[in-house]
């Protein structure tokens, strides 16, 4: 199947502008990406809340979308995508909306400390604390303790994914769920999804050892399942997980292999590929219904995960 004619539009328009990945800088990637994502259409939801949590040593914000109803709600605990480079609430706002609408719950997103500046596993220290908080002050969220899920996209899959398996590590929150889009689970080099999509698909081979080189120590961290969780042997006892790829993505392949892996390990897996999308299709979902569809479908999942 052809990519999606909106969203090929769209890359026809952005692939006349190359970048130059030698010579750009985070902060100039970061006001473009934010300008761009921060423009998309954004549904009503009951109540947005802007708020501070303390972390051991620094502070963070979390944003929270509570959905009409009564209280106490399930809850997603949301991580944004942006390789750990890129990213904030601000620029997930309008996914984040509409997982609150489409499952019925309380959505939690939380902005992570970004790399450079901040290295590996900064980022995933972050997210493990931050879910530890949001449990603890679950009464005063609103939120049913004991429904509650993690989810992300691209990097913040990968946090989500490896928040679950510090959770289990460490006897930390029961987790209910976890909602993976197309995440970035290990390396997808020498794949057929890489060798196919790794140009022009919007994210790009180039684009992903920029994040790298950004994000970790050294490449010796490419080996530890808090960056790679598909190398982790200490899957079983995983939370449930739906997982969603696109055709046209380099992480097509290494997101299959981990979903496949999960089940190998005895966990429940709701996967689907879309034939027809590229890598960070839920930010298309204003625009393109088939994009929309696949967010709805694997909301659904995880509303079935919080009955």
């Amino acid at each position: 199947m052809p990519v999606n004619p909106k969203i090929k539009f769209f890359l026809e328009q952005m692939n006349t502008m190359p970048v130059s990945f030698e010579k750009i800088t985070p902060e100039v990637m970061r006001s473009s990406e934010n300008s761009a994502l921060m423009a998309m259409q954004k549904e009503p939801v009951e109540k947005v809340e802007d708020r501070t949590i303390p972390l051991t040593g620094r502070d963070i914000p979390i944003r929270i979308y509570t959905p009409t109803g009564n209280a106490p709600f399930p809850a997603l605990v949301f991580y944004h995508g942006g390789g750990w480079v890129l990213g904030s609430i601000e620029s997930h706002d309008a996914i984040c909306r509409e997982l609150a609408n489409l499952a019925s719950c309380v959505v939690v997103s939380v902005e992570y400390r970004l790399a450079p500046e901040h290295k590996f596993p900064a980022a995933v220290e972050d997210a493990y604390e931050s879910l530890e908080w949001i449990v603890a002050h679950a009464d005063e969220l609103g939120i049913d303790p004991d429904r509650i899920a993690v989810g992300g996209d691209s990097a913040g899959g990968n946090l989500a994914t490896v928040t679950c398996l510090i959770a289990k590590e460490r006897s930390g929150p029961r987790l209910v769920h976890q909602f993976l889009l197309y995440p970035s689970t290990g390396s997808a080099a020498g794949t057929p999804s890489m060798d196919e999509n790794g140009k022009g698909y919007l994210l790009t081979s180039d684009m992903m050892g920029w994040f790298q080189m950004h994000y970790l120590n050294s490449p010796d961290d490419r080996h530890h399942p808090y960056l790679s969780p598909i190398l982790s042997d200490e899957l079983e006892g995983m939370p449930p997980a739906t997982i969603l790829t696109a055709q046209y993505d380099p992480l097509r392949d290494i997101g299959a292999a981990y979903a496949e892996k999960l089940q190998d390990h005895g966990v429940e897996v709701y996967y689907k590929n879309y034939e027809d999308l590229i890598h960070g299709f839920a930010n298309f979902s204003s625009f393109v219904p088939e994009a929309r569809a696949a967010v709805a479908e694997g909301a659904q999942e995880l509303k079935k995960a919080f009955s």
